[in-house]
């Protein structure tokens, strides 16, 4: 993919950094795309390895992309998320996604209050003090914590 492509995907970063992230692995599955480029940052890379582990996504690798092109000479060098998408049977393993926390309300699930979305097709994920974990590990650890998004 070249830089061109890259420094236009960073540009599109929205008001919430997680749901521009949700929001763009979806479309990008629904597009046919192998790949979605993101802005880097530590909490979208954790989220990306989360959804690697229970197997939403392929592939997760920090890239570096120059701003200006090659014309800078390595000045505004930024650093991007490639995430490999996920297709079964042609059709994107991510079809649904829905923020539960947002910046305007909180929401936090202790450990009684996290069940199964869509009968166990689905995936919540969740910000505890172990970390970015899956709905079935924050139970499996017994811990509770910011409810983030579903997806199914």
């Amino acid at each position: 993919m070249s830089d061109t492509r890259i420094n236009r995907d960073l540009l599109l970063s929205g008001m919430d950094p997680i749901a521009n992230m949700l929001i763009t692995m979806k479309n990008g599955g629904l597009a046919g795309k192998e790949s979605v480029f993101l802005p880097y940052s530590k909490m979208k890379n954790a989220i990306a390895e989360c959804l690697k582990k229970e197997g939403y996504v392929a592939d997760v690798s920090k890239k570096i992309s120059a701003k200006g092109g090659s014309a800078s000479g390595g000045k505004n060098q930024r650093l991007a998320l490639e995430i490999g998408l996920i297709y079964i049977d042609q059709k994107p393993k991510i079809t649904e996604v829905e923020r539960i926390s947002k910046q305007s309300r909180r929401v936090y699930f202790g450990m009684k209050d996290i069940h199964s979305v869509r009968n166990g097709s689905g995936l919540l994920v969740l910000s505890t003090s172990k970390g970015i974990l899956s709905g079935k590990v924050a139970r499996q650890e017994q811990v509770g914590g910011e409810a983030l998004f579903r997806l199914w």
